[in-house]
């Protein structure tokens, strides 16, 4: 093994170490928030006591907004550790990290240059909006990876010397984007179509665009199908809410999909959730572009990053999470360049974005005083008593501007790139304790549920709503809460309903439910403070009351 492969090495091992640390470590400690934590926790939750694995549903009602990959996985972790927020986050976190190793692997065997197979996953690792949304129990990390994972099979199978193994890595990417499909449907076929066939074309391949897709297709097709069939024979209409609802009304129509933004959304989420290194893509192309895209690897990061994201960008319901499929390529583009870029012995390009990189930390740093301070009375963050958060905050952006500044004065590049990339990793490691109380609390209601668990007897009704059902399943361990006036993602399970009990409530059958139980068992209303207001006044008052700055805890 030569010096450097001994010291690349060594590096990856430290990278990961140390990742893990201040990554995986964290995960149990911050409580679930609401809706997304809590509804893919409380699905794989019911599929365990139930037994059902084939039909998903949340609080009992079926619930076809996606398929039951990512539920199989929570399910699984929950088996091994346990009902808790560390078993709902871990397959989150490794989704990240099994990423970072593809990379890895790609880039160590397609590039030529001997930085790069390490700097690609550094600089993946160390995207804060990798960071961050890998911390969180969402499914958009495990359809990253299983999209990663069907590009990098490709790749390999477009290099392969031999039949044999581009059939097998064909294979492969059929078998991971089957998974995908049954993590979130049909985008697991739209992102590597729209990748691959403007990279065949560039390489002048035309004809295996008509050769190749058969055997990733079989494969895909086998993996998807037997759950496939069981879910269309056992419920009849979900593929049609799913195909129709769940995909061409939200990638067509404003109105009936969820989550409308402009066009220009992503552009601002990529170029924030790339910090540091979205600011030295300058550099990292500067070095003869023309050049670089001769390389087959640099041609597919590019097809990979910029044709998915206008898709993403087309799609009129837009979330942040939906973008992380973009950021592997972008890592390999700028892995592959900067490593061609330092090689060659530049540094201008770099030392101009690390020092606008400075100045945009230091501000950073500044508004988290201003705003600590209370200088700015119109935005209130932080509540008395909270100083240290924001001294926190404004210390951990300063060490950033430091070390941002002093990465341009060293001259070995492996050197400058970790000391360029450290701040970010301890900056994140202390993102969540310089959070404000007041945003914790609009996303928590855990403390309040568990603290009124007592009052739960097991004939107490429970009646919630879109914004807190999930929760109220998740930390009360049931699943018959009736749903008062706002039904939400819970409108499809209304409408076909298992049973004759009644589980929608308006503010009229609530009052009557409320009257009916009066001294034989507890009627509990769970709400967000604003709902709770608006509907308090049409109910007899509570016999007992909690309530927060955003939730409230009525017992009738």
């Amino acid at each position: 093994m030569s010096p450097k492969s001994v010291i690349i090495r060594k590096i990856c091992i430290l990278l990961f170490i140390s990742y893990g640390l201040v990554f995986v470590a964290p995960l149990g400690f911050r409580p679930l928030t609401i809706p997304d934590e809590t509804r893919y926790g409380e699905i794989p939750r019911e599929m365990l006591v139930s037994g059902d694995w084939v039909s998903p549903r949340l609080n009992s009602l079926k619930y076809f907004e996606k398929p039951v990959f990512g539920y199989w996985m929570n399910a699984v972790s929950m088996m091994a550790f346990g009902e808790n927020a560390f078993a709902l986050r871990i397959p989150s976190a490794l989704s990240v990290l099994i990423s970072a190793f593809m990379i890895f692997l790609l880039v160590r065997r397609f590039s030529p240059r001997a930085a790069a197979p390490v700097l690609a996953p550094a600089v993946f690792l160390t995207c804060p909006l990798v960071f961050v949304l890998g911390q969180i129990n969402l499914l958009d990390n495990l359809l990253s990876m299983l999209l990663t994972g069907a590009m990098v099979c490709f790749f390999f199978a477009h290099m392969a010397d031999s039949m044999g193994r581009k059939t097998l890595f064909l294979a492969l990417a059929g078998v991971f984007c089957g998974l995908a499909f049954l993590t979130k449907g049909f985008l697991a076929f739209a992102v590597p179509v729209l990748a691959v066939t403007p990279f065949l074309i560039w390489e002048g391949r035309y004809k295996d665009l008509f050769k190749i897709p058969w055997i990733p297709i079989t494969t895909a097709c086998l993996t998807a199908l037997p759950w496939a069939l069981m879910i269309h024979f056992r419920e009849g209409g979900f593929w049609n809410y799913f195909f129709w609802t769940e995909h061409i009304a939200r990638f067509l129509d404003p109105v009936r999909g969820q989550h409308p933004k402009p066009f220009w959304y992503f552009i601002p989420v990529l170029v924030g959730g790339a910090l540091p290194w979205v600011v030295q893509i300058p550099a990292a192309l500067s070095t003869d572009f023309k050049d670089q895209t001769k390389n087959s690897l640099m041609r597919f990061a590019i097809c990979w990053l910029c044709f998915p994201f206008l898709f993403f960008s087309f799609s009129s319901g837009k979330l942040i999470p939906y973008i992380l499929p973009c950021v592997p390529p972008l890592a390999v583009i700028a892995g592959m360049g900067l490593s061609t870029y330092f090689e060659t012995g530049k540094k201008r390009y770099f030392s101009i974005a690390a020092l606008s990189l400075a100045v945009l930390t230091a501000l950073m740093g500044l508004a988290l005083i201003f705003f600590g301070l209370g200088l700015f009375d119109a935005v209130q963050i932080y509540n008395s008593g909270e100083s240290y958060k924001w001294a926190l905050g404004s210390s951990g952006a300063f060490l950033w501007t430091f070390m941002a500044i002093w990465s341009t004065r060293i001259k070995d590049y492996r050197k400058k790139l970790v000391v360029y990339a450290t701040p970010v990793l301890i900056f994140l490691a202390i993102a969540n304790g310089f959070l404000p109380n007041s945003v914790i609390a609009r996303r928590t209601p855990g403390k309040l549920l568990t603290r009124n668990v007592s009052r739960v007897a097991p004939n107490a009704i429970l009646i919630s709503n879109d914004n807190l059902i999930r929760a109220v399943c998740w930390y009360y361990k049931r699943a018959d809460v009736k749903i008062l006036e706002r039904p939400g993602e819970l409108t499809y399970g209304l409408d076909h309903v298992d049973g004759d009990e009644p589980r929608f409530l308006t503010v009229a059958s609530l009052k009557k439910l409320a009257s009916e139980n009066k001294g034989k068992r507890p009627v509990i209303l769970i709400l967000t403070k604003d709902h709770y207001d608006n509907y308090a006044k049409h109910l007899p008052p509570p016999v007992f009351t909690d309530i927060t700055d955003n939730f409230v805890f009525a017992v009738y």
